[in-house]
C-alpha cells in the first residue's frame, strides 16, 4: 500500500500479490489529520497490506523539507496504530509525472483533480517496487 499524502487530499494505491504491478485505489479529501489516519486504518484493517510506503516529497536537491516532515508524522501516527513496516519513498516529480500521465490520456478538469493523487500513489509505489527488485 502506498500514501501520496497531501494537504488537502491523499491518495492511496495497492499492488498485486506478487508485487509487479501498483493500481490506484482511491483519494481520500481529509485535510485533518486525526480523519485522515482513521480513514486510513479503515483500508488498511480491510485491505490487509503487508507493507505501508509513504511517499517523501523531498527538495529537488535531495534537502528534507517542512514537508518530508508532515509525512514522517503521518507514518509515526499510523505505526502506533498498525502493526505493519512503514517504508518511505522519494516521490520528487512523481505529481508532475502524474498529470503528465493523466493529460496523455486526455483527462481534464474535475476529474483530473480528482485522481491525480491517486495515480502519484501509484508511481510512488511502483518506484518502491522497483527498487525491490
Amino acid at each position: 500500500m502506498s500514501i501520496d499524502y497531501g494537504d488537502a487530499r491523499t491518495g492511496v494505491a495497492f499492488c498485486d500479490v506478487r508485487e509487479i504491478l501498483a493500481s490506484p485505489y482511491t483519494v481520500i479529501s481529509e485535510s485533518y489529520q486525526p480523519k485522515l489516519i482513521k480513514k486510513l486504518v479503515e483500508i488498511i484493517n480491510t485491505e490487509q497490506p503487508g507493507i505501508i510506503v509513504i511517499g517523501l516529497p523531498r527538495n529537488m536537491d535531495g534537502s528534507y523539507g517542512y514537508r518530508c516532515d508532515e509525512c514522517k508524522g503521518l507514518g509515526e501516527e499510523l505505526a502506533k496504530i498498525v502493526d505493519i513496516p512503514i517504508e518511505y519513498q522519494d516521490e520528487r516529480l512523481t505529481t508532475v509525472m502524474a498529470h503528465n500521465v493523466l493529460s496523455s490520456n486526455n483527462v481534464r478538469g474535475k476529474k483530473r483533480k480528482e485522481t491525480v493523487d491517486a495515480v502519484s500513489a501509484v508511481m510512488i509505489l511502483q518506484s518502491f517496487l522497483d527498487s525491490r527488485r
